[in-house]
C-alpha cells in the first residue's frame, strides 16, 4: 500500500476504484513537433511510437461497446498520426464524439493541409495546450516562435467557427509555469478571454487547468533544480478529498499506441497498465471488469488531489 492509498482508504474506506467508463482516451503516438520542458510523456520530434491501423480498429470495436460519452484521442501531436483521418470517420460513422488534443502550432504546419476544415466537417471537439496567454512564458515551455504560431493557429480556427459557434468547441490548457499549482481555473479563464481577445483578437470555449505531474521532463526540471520534494510535499499538503469523486481514473480508460491499457494518461507515461486482475492489453479487453476495475495509483496521483483537483478535463472541484 503506497501514501495516497493509504490517505484513500482511511478517508472512504475502500480502494480508490472506477465506477463506469466515460472517457475512452486513445494516444496514438508519441511523435510530436514540439518537445516540451515539462511534458509528461516526454514526446519529441524523434519518437517512433506510433499507434497502427489495426489496433486503432479495434480501439473503434471497444468503443462500441463501451459507449463513451467521449472518445479523447491524444499523443504526443496525434495529427501527425498518418491514418488519423481515416479514424475519425469511422469513429464519426459510429456516432461517437471525438475530441482532439492539439498543441496548437501543429496546425500551421504547410503539412497539415485541410486538417481544420477536415475537423470542422466532422464535428471534432478541440483541446488546445496554451500553457499562458503571455509569449514569454509559453517561450519557456515550448521555445521560440511556439507562441506566435499557437495564436495563428487560434485565429484561424476561430474564424472556420472554432471558438465562436456553441457546437464547435475549443477548450485551451493551462500548465503553471515553475513548481505551483494552477489558479483557480474561473478566475484564470477570465483573464485568458480578456488577454486573448483584447491582445489577438482570440475567442475561445473554456479553459482547463492542469497540475504538473512529477514524471516525465517535469520531473527532471525538479530535479535539476533540486526542487522535487518540496513539491512533492506541497502536493501532499494540498489534498483535498473533495476531488476523489471526479478523478478521472474512475470515469475513464487509456489506451497506449500499442493497445496497452491504463488507467489515466500519467500511468500511461509510467508505464503503469491496470492491474489487480483487470486485463492490461485491448487483445484482452473485458468491459465488465475494465469498468469496475480497481485502479493502480502511487505518489504522482497527489498531483490530481492537490488544492483545487486536476485531470485532463480541467479542475474537479
Amino acid at each position: 500500500m503506497n501514501n495516497f492509498e493509504r490517505i484513500i482508504k482511511k478517508i472512504s474506506g475502500s480502494w480508490l476504484y472506477c465506477s463506469n467508463i466515460k472517457v475512452l482516451q486513445v494516444n496514438i503516438g508519441l511523435k510530436c513537433n514540439n518537445q516540451c520542458s515539462h511534458c509528461h510523456l516526454m514526446a519529441s520530434p524523434t519518437r517512433k511510437e506510433m499507434m497502427s491501423w489495426e489496433i486503432m480498429k479495434k480501439v473503434i470495436d471497444i468503443a462500441d461497446v463501451i459507449k463513451p460519452s467521449i472518445v479523447d484521442i491524444t499523443g504526443g501531436s496525434p495529427e501527425l498520426n498518418p491514418d488519423l483521418k481515416i479514424f475519425i470517420e469511422n469513429l464519426k460513422d459510429e456516432n461517437h464524439q471525438v475530441q482532439i488534443r492539439t498543441n496548437l502550432n501543429i496546425l500551421c504546419d504547410p503539412s497539415m493541409g485541410e486538417l481544420p476544415k477536415f475537423f470542422l466537417d466532422n464535428g471534432v471537439k478541440l483541446v488546445g495546450s496554451l500553457p499562458c496567454y503571455l509569449k514569454e512564458n509559453v517561450k519557456l515551455q515550448r521555445g521560440l516562435q511556439s507562441f506566435e504560431k499557437s495564436i495563428e493557429a487560434l485565429q484561424m480556427l476561430n474564424d472556420i467557427g472554432y471558438g465562436i459557434k456553441p457546437n464547435l468547441e475549443l477548450n485551451l490548457v493551462h500548465n503553471p509555469i515553475g513548481f505551483n499549482l494552477p489558479p483557480e481555473q474561473t478566475l484564470l479563464e477570465e483573464e485568458y478571454r480578456q488577454e486573448l481577445e483584447e491582445r489577438y483578437g482570440v475567442k475561445l470555449t473554456g479553459l482547463l487547468t492542469i497540475t504538473n505531474m512529477p514524471i516525465g521532463r517535469f520531473l527532471l526540471q525538479l530535479e535539476g533544480a533540486n526542487q522535487r520534494q518540496k513539491y512533492m510535499n506541497l502536493l501532499k499538503n494540498s489534498f483535498n478529498p473533495r476531488t476523489i469523486d471526479g478523478l478521472m481514473c474512475r470515469h475513464q480508460l487509456c489506451v497506449d499506441w500499442d493497445g496497452r491499457l491504463f488507467d489515466c494518461d500519467f500511468n500511461l507515461a509510467l508505464g503503469l497498465t491496470v492491474n489487480h486482475g483487470a486485463p492490461a492489453h485491448i487483445n484482452d479487453f473485458d468491459v465488465d471488469v475494465l469498468s469496475k476495475r480497481r485502479v493502480v495509483t502511487g505518489d504522482h496521483c497527489f498531483g490530481c488531489t492537490a488544492g483545487h483537483g486536476s485531470s485532463c478535463g480541467g479542475s474537479l472541484v
